[in-house]
């Protein structure tokens, strides 16, 4: 699996996630079998850049390559230098956003909204692919199935994108308009399959290896993008490489390495954020970890009641500790979307 030039261990990446997919959750998926994770997006917007928040997302120290950086903008001539700034901060991979379809990401017009107007959204595909052009840098682009229903353009905009100079394209299997709600279709995705000689992700529930390997069966796409399902499940990624490879399914981890993923995760979280906002960011990484465990409901909720790194570092740290002496190996967990988007929301 191939990005422009740059070779990938693996066909399992990590979606771009706003308030999620930050440095060390990237590193942590990495670790557990992903072979390619994509920032969380980062503004077009200049008087931006130097925002604590955009300059935490614009932090590769350290990170594994390959380095992919998501661009999200309306105006082409804004995207392209947000392109190059990225580069300039070591991503080696540009990636374009169409396919956010938060209310205050498509309200200016970005994100899946840039569906709606086709000229404009390939105007900035080629705006990118000429800034990274003589840099060496590939371009990629994200994007939904179409606006709405009655309004589904993936393959027309894939295609072009494909002739403006895209190396690969990634398709979520919904609507803007649908959000996260009902299911994703991989019908339009293998339609974009179809119509392309580059590669084609495919995105949405995948939550499983099971439906892994469906999803790959029914789109034959040439790789699988995973989100909301490696939230608190980062060992997804190692999980359907086992299956896809085996036919077999993993048992679920020791608890005892969960524990060492985890509490390593909040270090590298801490180190990042600092403690005050880096204890309240990782409040969400926490119960998504335990959401599904014996005890994780009243444990999230004293969780939440505390302010200092130590002790929320040492709470995780007992509640583990406890669970070990009971289950050598995790407790079953759901992976069910609609618990998932609720966690999310």
């Amino acid at each position: 699996m191939q990005i422009g030039a740059i070779a990938l261990p693996n066909r399992l990446f990590v979606a771009p996630m706003a308030g999620v997919t930050d440095r060390p959750f990237r590193q942590l998926c990495k670790q557990l079998g992903a072979g390619y994770a994509v920032s969380e997006m980062v503004t077009s917007k200049r008087e931006l850049w130097a925002s604590l928040k955009t300059s935490r997302r614009a932090n590769h120290d350290g990170e594994v390559a390959p380095i992919a950086v998501q661009i999200a903008g309306v105006d082409p001539l804004e995207m392209a230098d947000a392109a190059r700034y990225n580069v300039d901060r070591g991503a080696q991979i540009i990636d374009i956003n169409m396919g956010c379809p938060a209310k205050k990401v498509c309200n200016k017009w970005a994100g899946s909204a840039l569906m709606q107007d086709e000229p404009l959204a390939l105007s900035i595909v080629d705006a990118v692919v000429q800034a990274c052009a003589p840099l060496g840098v590939p371009v990629t682009l994200k994007m939904r199935t179409g606006w709405c229903d009655t309004e589904r353009n993936a393959v027309r905009i894939a295609r072009a994108a494909e002739s403006a100079g895209v190396a690969m394209v990634t398709v979520h299997g919904r609507t803007r308009e649908q959000g996260y709600k009902g299911h994703a279709e991989h019908d339009t995705v293998a339609a974009v399959k179809a119509a392309l000689r580059i590669p084609v992700v495919a995105n949405g529930d995948i939550d499983s290896p099971r439906k892994a390997l469906q999803v790959l069966q029914r789109t034959g796409a040439d790789a699988l993008m995973i989100g909301r399902a490696a939230q608190g499940r980062p060992w997804i990624f190692r999980e359907i490489a086992h299956f896809l490879a085996t036919g077999t399914e993993l048992p679920p981890p020791p608890t005892r390495d969960v524990q060492r993923w985890l509490l390593d995760h909040l270090q590298d979280h801490y180190a990042l954020y600092g403690e005050w906002t880096g204890v309240k960011s990782a409040r969400k990484h926490i119960g998504w970890a335990v959401r599904a465990l014996p005890g994780g409901d009243a444990f999230r909720a004293a969780m939440n009641t505390l302010d200092d790194a130590g002790a929320q570092h040492r709470a995780v740290a007992d509640f583990f500790d406890e669970l070990a002496d009971r289950h050598t190996l995790l407790p079953a967990m759901s992976a069910a979307n609609d618990d998932l988007a609720a966690l999310s929301a």
